[in-house]
């Protein structure tokens, strides 16, 4: 990948390239990359044929955790001592313990074989996907199913699980992407996205909405990311969908009058923890500003290739190639000289 970021002035008229460093690591893996998750410096790595451990803290070196199953989205929830999945053929909710992920990849036999490796989360099939939401001292799971939506609270001990909070079961719409906000610190909404647009939940009133429905489009939206917009009380949002992004309040008004364009439409779009959006396309990753949608980086690849967004934590972002026939490698760039 070649780096082109605009050179910024420094007070002392100096220019300085503020170009993230970029690194891929050696290992090929002959599977495709689906989702992962830093757990502390290390990385889990979902694939369409088992879970994975980078290890990032010595030679790079990968181990095998699960084999022969799909996993299409993971969190790790280090506090609980779970890693939260979408997994198998039939798209459960699955908890798998940590401490028996980590008794296989230091061979421990202190599991002792009593202590379950996994627990799923009730009967539930045809996850689409899952968001993890803090609310003061509560951990809120909201879960887009095949045609509903539900909301899950961490009960701690003796419990230790997650809980039924809500179920959504009359959709208008089929949701895809989900998300929670908060409004002015007490009102709780689901976000959700689908092939028509966005949608939100009052999860007091059960009243539903819609935020946000393309009026043009020929096509079916397909819905990228939903970003609560910092210092907005949970109230302002940017939907990004297709190859562009709307700002819009959770009560579908219009509240800025920006469109952010791509320059081409991309497989992944990602809030990023600095204040940026990013954008994979196939010649290149641009950079943005969440607030103003203007263009604060791109990345031009030296041949047009596909790029997935994998997770991000601290200003360090992890994506991958999609695998085209042959082998996919996973890359990590530092954003940290692009703070603004």
């Amino acid at each position: 990948i070649d780096v082109n970021v605009s050179p910024h002035i420094d007070e002392n008229n100096q220019f300085k390239s503020n170009a993230p460093e970029i690194r891929k690591y050696k290992k090929r893996f002959n599977c495709d990359i689906l989702c992962a998750a830093l757990w502390g410096v290390n990385l889990l790595i979902g694939t369409d044929n088992g879970l994975m451990l980078l290890d990032r803290s010595g030679q790079g070196k990968v181990y095998s955790l699960i084999k022969g199953r799909r996993f299409q989205q993971l969190n790790v929830l280090e506090s609980q001592n779970i890693l939260l999945t979408i997994s198998g053929k039939k798209n459960k909710i699955r908890l798998y313990y940590l401490s028996f992920l980590k008794n296989k990849i230091v061979k421990s036999q202190t599991n002792d074989g009593k202590r379950p490796a996994f627990t799923n989360l009730g009967e539930l099939q045809g996850a689409k996907h899952f968001k993890i939401v803090k609310y003061e001292r509560i951990k809120f799971l909201i879960v887009a199913l095949d045609d509903s939506i539900e909301v899950y609270a961490w009960a701690p001990k003796p419990y230790h699980k997650f809980m039924t909070f809500k179920v959504f079961s009359q959709l208008s719409y089929r949701p895809l992407l989900v998300d929670l906000t908060i409004e002015e610190g007490s009102r709780l909404k689901v976000i959700y996205g689908s092939t028509y647009g966005f949608h939100a939940i009052d999860l007091d009133t059960s009243n539903q909405i819609d935020i946000y429905l393309p009026s043009q489009l020929n096509d079916s939206v397909i819905p990228h990311a939903i970003i609560v917009l910092p210092n907005t009380n949970g109230m302002q949002l940017l939907l990004c969908y297709n190859n562009e992004g709307v700002y819009c309040d959770t009560y579908g008004k219009k509240s800025k009058d920006i469109l952010l364009q791509w320059g081409e439409l991309p497989t992944s779009v990602a809030y990023i923890s600095n204040g940026k959006v990013m954008g994979w396309g196939n010649k290149a990753i641009e950079i943005r500003n969440v607030d103003s949608a203007t263009l604060d980086g791109v990345f031009m690849h030296k041949r047009a290739q596909k790029l997935k967004y994998l997770c991000e934590k601290n200003e360090k972002v992890f994506f991958s190639s999609i695998r085209n026939g042959s082998s996919c490698q996973i890359y990590f760039m530092a954003l940290n000289k692009m703070s603004s």
